[in-house]
């Protein structure tokens, strides 16, 4: 009879695996900490790999930048409706940096729009002017055929309105042309009916709609349909509008704002975390011996990925982001304790240490994957309907989650600790019942 091996047990792993894991986690942790610059091939230009350090944190962290705006070469007070499509033009704006933390108030009486945003790390008061200079800028809107053409600008919109078509009650938008618009509009979808070709409307470089033309429209008056409820008819009017009104903006005051939380606080929150996390790592590997071992590793590559995933694509992170991120941690302490809890168990039941691994994987896995689905389903539906700092905490919750899903949850008999458990009992002198929570085997 050959010779049994663990990985047989169905806990499969190379004695190599371990060690390449930990050196990914080691580099993730260095890149975290230091960032790179990485040359990309063909160009002249570099990927700019930020560190956590350059992480863009919330006005409540880190403060930010207060600015009023107001109508430039604009005689008289501009309507609330304009406003609120100036308003809109911001906030696409600062969707587009990833700027979700802010305030973007309207104030119809003055005919003011308040921005309040947080700065980059780093940022200088120059710079942060130049963000302020670029958000008031005129916004332009142009209708673009399938080979990115201009057939319309915004200057040829008199106006868009939300309505509701009384035929099928579903949610529409009405554009009113100007006359030399009208001419433009009918030969674009004359042209465009033919195939049934989209004409895209964009607002700079940002998509906002791309409806199909069913057939040739005269006289000025068209219909946007298939939008999928009243506020998402309204929020494209309100686009629509903005790039068609007749004044851009200026900051006529703008002020750093002081962290709501104190200049302390961030140092004082991340020294809380590096001593909560050393003391964690501690318990388990006090308390679960080798498992526990494997679960710092798998607990700091999820906090490394955590922190790449907001410091890249520079998301602000939030005290409620920060939050978000203490609860994936929390329900990747809780993955690793059912684990090994669950391989202790079938060892004290008389398993063999291989059935026991094998066994406690599986049984750990409906667990651990039914609390990460409820939770990713809140964190997208926070990422969905959410605005401000609570997309900074579904943002955080969503990639803790997803890490903490590829590191505990046992997917087709793979995931990242059973790796790493399984690399290390190819060594002998680790298959000791002892280090698994069972008793002692003298060799």
């Amino acid at each position: 009879m050959a010779k049994r091996s663990f990985s047989r047990a169905g806990v499969k792993g190379r004695k190599s695996t371990f060690f390449i894991i930990v050196g990914i986690i080691l580099i993730g942790l260095l890149l975290s900490i230091f960032g790179a610059t990485i040359p990309i091939p063909g160009s002249d230009e570099d990927f700019d790999l930020k560190s956590a350090r350059e992480i863009r944190f919330g006005i409540d962290i880190n403060g930010g930048v207060e600015a009023v705006f107001a109508p430039k070469n604009f005689d008289g007070v501009p309507t609330e409706e304009e406003l609120n499509s100036a308003r809109t033009i911001i906030e696409i704006r600062l969707d587009k940096k990833n700027i979700f933390d802010r305030e973007v108030t309207v104030d119809p009486s003055r005919g003011r729009i308040l921005v309040r945003f947080p700065r980059k790390s780093g940022d200088s008061i120059t710079s942060a002017s130049e963000a302020l200079l670029e958000l008031g800028e005129m916004a332009l809107l142009t209708f673009r055929d399938p080979d990115g053409q201009v057939v319309l600008e915004g200057r040829d919109v008199k106006s868009s309105t939300p309505a509701v078509n009384t035929q099928t009650n579903q949610p529409i938008v009405q554009l009113e042309l100007t006359d030399e618009g009208a001419v433009k509009f009918y030969e674009a979808t004359a042209r465009l009916s033919v195939n049934r070709e989209q004409l895209a409307i964009y607002m700079d470089d940002v998509l906002i709609s791309d409806p199909y033309v069913n057939e040739p429209i005269s006289g000025g008056r068209a219909i946007i349909e298939n939008i999928g409820d009243v506020a998402e008819a309204v929020d494209l009017a309100n686009k629509i509008n903005a790039g068609a009104l007749p004044f851009a903006l200026t900051a006529i005051s703008n002020s750093q704002i002081s962290p709501t939380m104190g200049q302390e606080a961030l140092s004082v929150m991340t020294m809380a975390g590096l001593v909560a996390f050393l003391l964690i790592c501690v318990f388990m590997i006090f308390y679960y011996r080798l498992p526990g071992v494997v679960a710092s590793f798998a607990l700091l590559l999820q906090v490394v990925g955590i922190l790449l995933a907001i410091s890249i694509p520079q998301q602000t992170l939030t005290l409620q982001g920060i939050a978000g991120i203490i609860l994936s941690i929390g329900m990747g302490v809780d993955a690793n304790i059912i684990i090994a809890e669950r391989i202790k168990e079938e060892i004290r039941t008389g398993c063999s240490l291989q059935t026991a691994l094998n066994n406690g994987f599986a049984r750990a896995t409906t667990s651990i994957f039914d609390g990460n689905v409820t939770v990713l389903i809140a964190a997208v539906a926070l990422m969905v309907f959410g605005s401000g700092s609570m997309l900074s905490f579904g943002y955080s919750l969503l990639f803790g989650v997803i890490f903490n899903t590829l590191i505990g949850v046992d997917i087709a008999g793979f995931s990242i600790s059973r790796a790493m458990i399984g690399s290390l009992t190819q060594y002998k002198k680790l298959r000791n019942p002892w280090l698994f929570g069972g008793k002692k085997v003298t060799v």
